[in-house]
């Protein structure tokens, strides 16, 4: 772990005791100065496929308190002319204190104080900084009240933007609330339109919170809801701990992810409550070394890995581990999702003692994954291998099977490992059949329900072609 870690995590651990210098002697004068922060290309660049590297399980012990206390730089937004009544604009005041804070050649806190409420205009907070910082939610932060409300000619993708950040701890005990509902019922919506239509028309909703090519991050203790679409998202990032979370929205909210991985390496996702419209937790393309554990998830759609292969486009996807967790009543347990015509692999993925309390498909693998009726069948897919269930016990919605496993019909799935899984229907005494479409591995014990469609060994025709050597190349 880099020192510059060591210090961030030491820094934020100790906040609560901390009694720095606050800046700002009394709300500036002129508040018409403009904030120093520059804005990337709306929207942001592209990401690009990120090197992984490892990640160690646990932190390196920090600097003491005293000395933790003795660096601390405390800049109020308060100070810098917020009013925290929930209608005024309180951006600027926000951007100035960030400048301040970010300059600073020692390490500094950004408050939002309890007992107000912050109107914030979506905004870019850009980085690198001089320093670690840490950004503390005490108060309720919040954007325009929906669509109308959004500022005409700024990007409608991304509410708070954090670009090029490295070291910085996002924390406390206050609430982001992205005041989603305006947007969740845009006649575009699924079901939203006249008698449950879903109408052309714009559509784009904003990511509540996004870091984008970012490192040595962490982001704890807040309370979360009601995005207009993802909660979190992470693009390109590195170094990334995400714990002790609370995020909540209604389950038919449409695309509220609870937390987004995209092009980013070295996560851990611990200790959290999620429940909203879409995934607890997704994964995308790019992403190596993630860590998820001890997350409650529901009502949802379940942690999801991908999709992948969108638009006939590459995904590598290595090395990620879902553990000692509970799924309850939602449309998916532990899933992997991809379209049809993409290519890469998903490959070394380990999901190990997870409790489904009445979950429709529990384990799934879908490589048929469309979101319209018009999905025309290809030949290409992404190649998923060494995927490792083990400890996967509770009951499911009788409305699917126990097990999905729909692997293409060019590249099956191979080396699937299951053991210690009992699976019985939440009603009734009928225990369904598991469903397997090519796919190939083995049972370690007896399993319920039996899953006898499952092929053993290796597919005869499983050729090099199958077999990504960018995906292997990059795998650590």
């Amino acid at each position: 772990m880099t020192l510059s870690k060591i210090l961030l995590l030491a820094f934020a651990f100790f906040f609560t005791y901390i009694e720095g210098r606050v800046h700002g002697k009394t709300k500036p004068k002129h508040l018409h100065i403009v904030s120093l922060i520059s804005l990337p290309p709306a929207p942001a660049p592209a990401p690009q496929a990120a090197s992984p590297s490892y990640y160690t399980d646990s932190p390196s012990p920090g600097p003491s308190p005293n000395l933790v206390r003795s660096l601390a730089n405390v800049y109020n937004v308060l100070s810098f002319g917020a009013v925290g009544d929930g209608d005024t604009d309180d951006t600027q005041a926000f951007k100035m204190a960030w400048d301040t804070a970010c300059f600073q050649n020692e390490p500094a806190i950004l408050l939002a104080p309890d007992d107000y409420s912050f109107m914030i205009q979506p905004t870019v907070f850009t980085g690198p900084c001089k320093t670690s910082l840490v950004f503390q939610i005490d108060g309720t932060i919040m954007p325009p009240d929906g669509p109308e409300s959004w500022p005409s000619k700024t990007n409608k993708r991304q509410w708070l933007l954090f670009y090029k950040i490295d070291g910085m701890s996002m924390q406390g005990g206050g609430v982001i609330d992205g005041r989603g509902e305006k947007w969740w019922n845009l006649p575009c919506k699924p079901h939203k339109g006249p008698n449950g239509a879903t109408l052309p028309g714009p559509c784009d909703s904003p990511v509540a919170m996004r870091f984008f090519m970012s490192s040595n991050l962490i982001v704890q203790g807040l309370e979360v809801k009601n995005s207009p679409q993802f909660h979190f998202r992470f693009d390109n990032c590195q170094d990334v701990t995400v714990q002790m979370l609370s995020i909540k929205s209604p389950p038919r909210s449409p695309n509220t992810d609870g937390i987004h991985i995209e092009n980013t390496n070295n996560v851990q996702i611990y200790n959290s409550v999620v429940s909203n419209g879409d995934d607890c937790v997704s994964i995308g393309a790019g992403c190596h070394n993630v860590n998820i554990k001890n997350i409650t998830c529901g009502p949802s759609h379940g942690i999801s890995i991908g999709s992948l292969g969108i638009g006939n486009s590459r995904a590598c996807v290595s090395n990620i581990t879902v553990r000692d967790s509970v799924i309850k009543h939602s449309d998916n347990g532990v899933r992997i999702k991809t379209w049809q015509g993409g290519y890469g692999s998903v490959s070394k993925i380990s999901f190990h003692n997870i409790n489904m309390e009445t979950v429709r498909n529990p384990i799934i693998i879908d490589q048929y994954y469309c979101q319209t009726k018009n999905c025309t069948n290809q030949t290409s897919a992404v190649h998923i291998s060494d995927i490792l269930y083990t400890s996967i016990k509770g009951t499911y919605d009788v409305r699917s099977p126990p097990l999905h496993l729909a692997c293409s019909d060019s590249v099956p799935c191979t080396n699937l490992e299951l053991a210690e899984i009992e699976l019985l229907p939440a009603q009734g005494q009928f225990v369904a059949d598991p469903f397997c479409w090519n796919a190939y591995g083995a049972m370690q014990n007896l399993t319920i329900p039996p899953i006898s469609c499952l092929l053993d060994g290796i597919p005869q025709y499983i050729g090099q072609n199958t077999i990504d050597q960018y995906c292997q190349n990059n795998l650590y």
